[in-house]
């Protein structure tokens, strides 16, 4: 846009005015991203003990746990559906309900033939939450005129480290999960209805059609679901693999290992927070861009590693790097079509799908190879970022809902 400063690739928004409730709703919004992240930190922390609850090994304990990505890629084309029929406020209400009381399945499980289906009922709810959240989260960006993804998914972060700090001190505590996974489940449900009243009330108009309840998603969501597939792939790999690639490759003790492993947590929940600022100065090709490159530096320095402190520079660089790509792919989804739910449902199958396989397939790497070769794969696939980030220039819409190309119009600007 010539003469005023704004980067090509900066969503045009028209800005609204920002009356109290749409401030209101900006914030709840953000606490339904916070309590959905608490209830997976709950969760994690509490592992250890429904293993040793179930007795299963650890082979088995990995198959379960493939579970709550089924159940959320089974049940997330339903969220669309779902929203149209009550309402979207209504509806986040409800998902969000069913989610937070899911925290307790697991702990209630006494053999994996129960736990199996208790994580996929836990992934089911998660997952239509989570397409329902998205979704709220860019009509909201929308009709405030400002980037709000990259902060929201922050939040989301952040209730994981609180969600697992709480967990982690029930842990240490000797607390039995059923009754720690039972309170947290209450707090979380009651503060998840008192958040969801604030959210934007969108109801569908008499005579739309509602959206199918099964279909494949639309070819742009595939294509902005590849990029989101590479930075959740690598994101999968820094949380899962760099405590062990540091113990193993580089010969660090256990508490070092770990440490790099919540540090590579740290940065990617404040790159999020910080990450609309970003955004909204550079914009989410250049932002992207510059991401990929950053996390694609991260990767060399992890593969070329002789130092326990350069690899955990280099994961703190991925971590930086890939923060706000899967924000601004949900964001680009759901202004991608005329049906936004279904986009996002389908960009958010491919997440979970980048993130389910993503462990398996660097231990798999490593077995054949080695660590460092796992982590060359996602040293590619972060550099590939660089490349894809302009799929995430998606056809805008502003707050009324018309469609609108952003190239259009910055061009007629």
């Amino acid at each position: 846009m010539a003469g005023t400063g704004v980067p090509d690739d900066v969503t045009p928004f028209v800005t609204p005015p920002r009356p109290t409730a749409l401030r209101r709703a900006r914030w709840a919004i953000a606490l339904v991203f916070l309590l959905h992240g608490s209830v997976t930190g709950n969760f994690a922390t509490r592992i250890p003990w429904i293993q040793d609850h179930t007795g299963i090994p650890p082979g088995q304990l990995g198959l379960a746990l493939a579970f709550p990505a089924i159940g959320a890629s089974l049940a997330m084309p339903l969220a669309g559906r779902i929203s149209h029929r009550f309402g979207a406020r209504t509806a986040l209400r409800g998902l969000l309900a069913l989610w937070t009381l899911s925290l307790v399945l697991p702990a209630l499980s006494p053999t994996l033939y129960a736990l199996c289906p208790a994580l996929l009922a836990y992934g089911a709810a998660s997952g239509t939450a989570d397409v329902a959240m998205n979704a709220l989260g860019v009509e909201t960006e929308d009709r405030l005129g400002r980037p709000i993804m990259s902060g929201l998914h922050g939040m989301w972060s952040a209730g994981a480290l609180l969600g697992s700090g709480v967990g982690t001190v029930a842990a240490h505590a000797g607390w039995d999960a059923r009754l720690h996974l039972a309170g947290a489940a209450l707090v979380l449900t009651v503060l998840g209805v008192l958040a969801c009243q604030g959210v934007l009330d969108l109801r569908s108009a008499p005579d739309e059609h509602p959206p199918p309840r099964f279909a494949l998603p639309p070819r742009s969501a595939l294509a902005i679901g590849a990029v989101g597939f590479c930075a959740v792939f690598a994101e999968g790999a820094g949380l899962d693999w760099s405590a062990v690639y540091l113990r193993d490759q580089l010969g660090t003790d256990a508490g070092l290992a770990a440490a790099s492993t919540t540090a590579f947590a740290c940065t990617m929940a404040g790159a999020r927070l910080a990450g609309d600022r970003v955004v909204a100065r550079f914009g989410v090709v250049r932002t992207v861009r510059a991401g990929g490159a950053l996390a694609t530096a991260g990767g060399l320095l992890i593969v070329t590693a002789h130092q326990p402190a350069t690899a955990m520079v280099g994961f703190g660089l991925m971590g930086l790097g890939i923060a706000v790509v899967v924000p601004l792919a949900f964001a680009a989804a759901g202004r991608s079509g005329p049906a936004p739910s279904q986009a996002i449902a389908g960009v958010a199958t491919i997440v979970y799908t980048s993130g389910l396989i993503a462990p398996s397939a660097i231990g798999g790497i490593a077995q054949a190879t080695s660590l460092t070769g796992s982590f060359a794969l996602v040293t590619v696939l972060a550099l590939g970022l660089v490349g894809g980030a302009r799929v995430l220039r998606a056809p805008g819409r502003t707050a009324s809902g018309g469609a609108r190309t952003v190239a259009d119009d910055l061009e007629r600007s």
